[in-house]
């Protein structure tokens, strides 16, 4: 009934701004929460307040919806010559640029606000540093063949803010960790970039997959053996125990997984591969989370 009662039109608003913001695909979302959370058990060593748990669960949402808006803005012109993006609604214009931008805007004022109000001075600087990635990262692949370099200190910049927060500073093991996360990104990102390789040779869009060109798989293998060995580092200085170093096992045989999903480089293959990436994060974090105590 309640479906009967909003008009057609706005369902059909809705339904657009819902996939603008890719709350139909939360794939993104999880990849920022999932290291987001290793952040704040590690700085708590155990469970982290419920407080900060609220504040960067929201934000890793908000912000990765923003990051999806303005990226969206940034490649209005060139989606429509991606077989994967050609029907996006900033693209068909049934969304309109302007609204692209606001949505942008309102979502970060609403995760900094979170900031500014419920953590600390720390934290709030950090914010910026932030912010400013999210925005650069959509607009790199003009200029270099590493936007997923780009995005990978983005989608870590949150390890050291929910760091911050929850011990009031910074150490070592905070940059370990968002060291092993860039690492990862640039990874997983390069596995989606190949979904999309031929489209970008044709449009002139860069990426570490052209850059990679026939080595990829190799490079991709490469990185992610240094995720692996990184967070043996982590492990070792934070005096973890066996439960982690099981869940780095788990995340370890997914990417084995992964290179065998990608192994004829196929766009099927490559996006599965990608988005098993999900559960590489997840096994960290149940390891880490039933090491350190829930």
């Amino acid at each position: 009934m309640l479906q009967n009662a909003v008009p057609a039109h706005v369902r059909t608003r809705l339904v657009d701004y819902a996939r603008l913001l890719r709350i139909d695909r939360p794939i993104g979302s999880l990849l920022l929460l999932w290291p987001t959370w290793w952040s704040l058990w590690l700085a708590a060593d155990g469970m982290p307040s419920i407080a900060n748990l609220i504040i960067f669960t929201l934000g890793v949402f908000f912000m990765r919806a923003a990051g999806c808006a303005i990226n969206d803005f940034a490649d209005r012109d060139w989606d429509r010559h991606v077989e994967r993006t050609k029907e996006r609604p900033l693209t068909t214009g049934r969304i309109q640029a302007w609204e692209a931008v606001a949505l942008f805007a309102g979502l970060c004022l609403v995760s900094f606000l979170m900031v500014v109000l419920f953590t600390n001075t720390l934290t709030l600087y950090l914010s910026f540093g932030g912010a400013l990635l999210a925005f650069i990262y959509p607009f790199m692949k003009r200029y270099t063949h590493l936007p997923q370099l780009f995005l990978g200190a983005a989608f870590s910049w949150a390890i050291p803010m929910a760091w911050a927060a929850e011990a009031g500073e910074l150490s070592q093991l905070t940059w370990l960790l968002f060291t092993a996360n860039v690492l990862w990104t640039v990874a997983y990102d390069t596995l989606y970039a190949m979904v999309d390789r031929d489209d970008d040779l044709k449009v002139g869009i860069k990426s570490t997959a052209i850059l990679f060109g026939d080595a990829d798989r190799v490079i991709i293998g490469l990185l992610q053996s240094l995720v692996v060995i990184v967070l043996i580092m982590v492990g070792i200085q934070a005096e973890l125990g066996s439960f982690y170093y099981l869940g780095l096992a788990a995340m370890a045989s997914l990417f084995v997984f992964q290179q065998f999903l990608a192994r004829d480089r196929a766009r099927a293959g490559c996006f599965k591969a990608f988005l098993n990436n999900n559960w590489a994060g997840f096994a960290v974090f149940i390891g880490l989370a039933l090491d350190l105590g829930l």
